[in-house]
Order: structure tokens, then sequence, then C-alpha cells
């Protein structure tokens, strides 16, 4: 059975998640949208559209006038604005005009990169969100960032565009490879540390299910991690303040992503970072030494790393602080109060953050 929510900015509905095992209800949402007269672009990458082009362009070509489809090779490397420029020259040569939409099939890359374009092209058009994969049916696809990578600054490039709707198909979650489902992962618990101490215990008594991929309960985590970003995106839609929670464990996490050439999965870093500063709420005395292991033993348990070799803490202290996440030259960091509260903090010291990149990053005996 499909699962809705609504999104609102400033108390009314902007658009809705719907969340499904199939895409049957997509060409329901899309006819809400009445471009029986007009064009839709669907944007996907190369690994996407060998499972799910064909059926969504299917579904999407008895909503409109006419599909076109602009693919583009997988990978982090690929979302730069070299790609969103091609794909700025492709809805030229098609002519697409403001009443006309682009709708965003993949994963995070995918959604960040159509999100950023429609922002932008003829100063904004409609887009909606199609994820595919785990971290972008909890993440990246709700709350209106879109944005791509500047000479390897990670979405040092964006703008806030709020999409028309979202369309997740839990289904396609059995497709992921296992190391993509375990780097959603990363953001679900992420979700459950800063927001629902209740959502990250029953994370914890439902792991061996989620990790099977059942698809109800995949279903239910899916809506308790769209329930919390929505919650802290209606407070705070242009991250002004609260939204920022959401940074738990990027401020490294994203020196780690860039220092290892983005190789590694970014949920797999905001998990490592998610541990670092979960150290340093431990050494400030605000979890215990018990909590702290177990917030470590969880991400492990969904798969993810806990340590990260080859890099030292002179480049990762460099990189975090060229991130777009400082505040006039200060590093905001995000700590937990306790499991389920966090709080953002802007008197971290060096000292601090190297014992929290110790955990994760230092030499192990």
């Amino acid at each position: 059975m499909a699962d809705r929510m609504n999104v609102c900015r400033d108390g009314k509905p902007i658009y809705d998640i719907v969340m499904d095992t199939s895409f049957s209800g997509l060409k329901e949402e899309a006819d809400r949208l009445s471009l029986e007269g007009h064009k839709i672009c669907i944007v996907t990458d190369s690994n996407v559209a060998p499972l799910y082009l064909e059926e969504v362009k299917t579904i999407l070509s008895g909503c409109c006038r006419q599909v076109s489809v602009f693919t583009f090779p997988a990978g982090e490397e690929n979302k730069n604005l070299d790609t969103v420029k091609k794909l700025y020259e492709h809805l030229i040569l098609e002519h697409f005009d403001r009443k006309d939409v682009l709708a965003a099939l993949g994963g995070g890359v995918v959604g960040d990169l159509c999100g950023f374009a429609a922002a932008t092209y003829l100063r904004g058009i409609g887009f909606f969100q199609i994820p595919t994969t785990l971290l972008s049916q909890v993440d990246s696809s709700i709350g209106g960032k879109t944005g791509v990578d500047f000479d390897a600054y990670k979405n040092m490039v964006g703008a806030f565009h709020m999409p028309l709707f979202v369309y997740t198909n839990l289904s396609t979650l059995l497709s992921l490879p296992k190391e993509q489902f375990s780097s959603g992962m990363g953001e679900v618990i992420k979700h459950g540390l800063i927001k629902d101490k209740d959502y990250y215990q029953w994370l914890v008594d439902n792991r061996e299910g989620i990790l099977k991929r059942d698809l109800d309960l995949c279903q239910a985590m899916v809506y308790g991690s769209n329930r919390i970003k929505k919650d802290v995106v209606e407070k705070d839609p242009t991250e002004q303040g609260e939204r920022a929670l959401l940074n738990f464990g990027h401020t490294l996490g994203h020196a780690v992503e860039k220092l290892k050439d983005f190789t590694m999965l970014h949920g797999h870093c905001v998990g490592l970072g998610c541990i670092a500063a979960g150290y340093i709420s431990h050494i400030r005395g605000m979890i215990t030494e018990e909590e702290f292991l177990a917030l470590r033993d969880v991400f492990a348990g969904f798969g993810l790393p806990v340590h990260v070799d080859g890099l030292n803490w002179e480049d990762v202290s460099l990189t975090a602080k060229s991130d777009k996440k400082m505040d006039a030259g200060v590093i905001k960091f995000i700590l937990l109060k306790a499991i389920g509260e966090a709080f953002v903090d802007k008197s971290v010291t060096g000292n601090e953050m190297k014992a929290g990149f110790d955990i994760i990053g230092g030499h192990r005996e």
C-alpha cells in the first residue's frame, strides 16, 4: 500500500512524497501536473538507464506531448558543470521552454544535477524526483537542495529548488548493490541519531529484516527517515538554523570523501563522520562510552566502514576548513547532546577534531 507525505513551506503544502513498491502510481502523479501539451526530459545515468528507463519512459509518455532522455556516465566525478552544460545543450536543441519539466531518475548524483539544471535553465523550470537508491530516497530527493561539485569541492555550486513531487518505488532497492544499500543506511542512521532515539532503536531492532530488504520494513524505514527530514526542512527550508543538524557527520565526512577522490561512497563517508562526531560528543561528556561504542557498532552492523586508511590529519583539517559549511571562518560542527538530540556547535577545537579523526583514521595497532 502506498504512503503519501506532504511537505510544506510557511505552512502551505508545496509537494508530496509518494512511497510505493512499484511504478504503478507514477502516471497518476505526473498527470496532476497537466503536461498534455508539454515535454518531459528524463535525466538519468548509465547505471540506472538499463534497469528502469524504458518502463518510466513508457509511463511518462502517456502524460505529455513528448519525452526525451538525457543519460550521462554514472559517478560522482560526473556531477559537475560540464555535464550540466551538456544537459542545457540537450534542452535547447529539444526546444524546452519554461512550461516543460525534467524528471530525475536515479540516485543522489542524478537528482542533484537534474535539480540544479532545472533551477537554472531559463531561470527555473519544474522537475520531479524518481529516486532509485536508498540514499536518494531518504535524503537527497527531499528538501530542495540541488548542486554540483566544482573542482572536487562537493556541492559548491547549487540552488534551493523544490521538486514538483517525489515518487519513491521501494522495489528499486532490490537491484541496489550491497555497498550502495549500506551507503544509504549512513543517512538513515544519522536521522535517528540527530532527531529520534526511538527510530534509531527501531533500526537496531529490525537490522536483520532491513538487511534482507524486506520491502515492508524498507517502506517503514524510508517513511521514518522522510518524516524526520521533512520536519527539519519545513522548519528551516534554506538552512538558516535547524536544517544544519542534517549535516551531522558531514564536516569530517566531506573531507574524507574529497581526500579519497570520491572513491568512497557518500553515505560511508557520512557514517565515518558520524562516528567521529559521536566520539567528540563522548569526550565532552554528553554521551557515554557505552553509547558511543554502540553507535559505532550500529554503523558496522549495517555494513558501513568504521575506519579509513591513507589519510593524515593535516590534510583533513585543511580540507574541512574549505568546506561550504564554514560560518565566518568558524567550522559549524554538529554534536549530540544525547542519542536522538543534536545541536550546532561552533566551539569544537582543533584538538577535539583531531581526536574524532583519530578514532576513524588514526593508526591501528
